[in-house]
């Protein structure tokens, strides 16, 4: 498939049989925690520590997120997929009713996911529709040995059903 005829649609269809975790990333600024949820995070660097992940230009929480300059990367486990709907949704409500903590780092920790990677902002590059973040680590926490939450295919878990790709 060309570039010049590929969708949206296509594009995201083809590269979701790149299984990937899931993430939420939080922070906290004068109006409160702030939260998103992000399958584009990675390592970068082990020397100095660092790591990486993209933000839509077009999300809320982001930008709250940015000016405050640091975040956590709470890693869901397979179990989380209600935390996960929770931070996908835009009603606002994300941290409503929901047992998270205050990390040391004076961001969001969420309970009970895989581990936690505290981080600075280190730089922001826009490219696209998106920012890549990239991010110096202050701490990572592992939490529990649970499984990881996938996202494959459009929908969380590996097993779901196969998506045909046009010609």
């Amino acid at each position: 498939m060309s570039i010049e005829a590929m969708s949206q649609a296509e594009m995201r269809s083809a590269l979701g049989r790149f299984a990937s975790g899931v993430t939420v990333v939080t922070g906290l600024d004068d109006e409160g925690p702030a939260g998103f949820v992000c399958q584009s995070f990675a390592s970068v660097s082990l020397e100095p520590a660092m790591v990486l992940f993209c933000a839509d230009h077009r999300g809320r929480s982001w930008p709250r997120i940015r000016r405050a300059g640091r975040f956590t990367v709470n890693v869901l486990h397979e179990n989380q997929s209600d935390i996960c709907s929770r931070f996908g949704s835009r009603d606002g409500r994300k941290f409503d009713d929901l047992d998270w903590e205050m990390s040391r780092w004076s961001t969001p920790a969420l309970p009970e996911v895989l581990m936690r990677v505290h981080a600075d902002i280190e730089n922001v590059h826009t490219v696209g529709d998106h920012d890549v973040v990239i991010g110096r680590v202050l701490e990572l926490e592992a939490v529990t040995e649970e499984r990881p939450l996938i996202f494959f295919r459009g929908k969380l878990g590996i097993d779901a059903a196969p998506t045909r790709l046009s010609a």
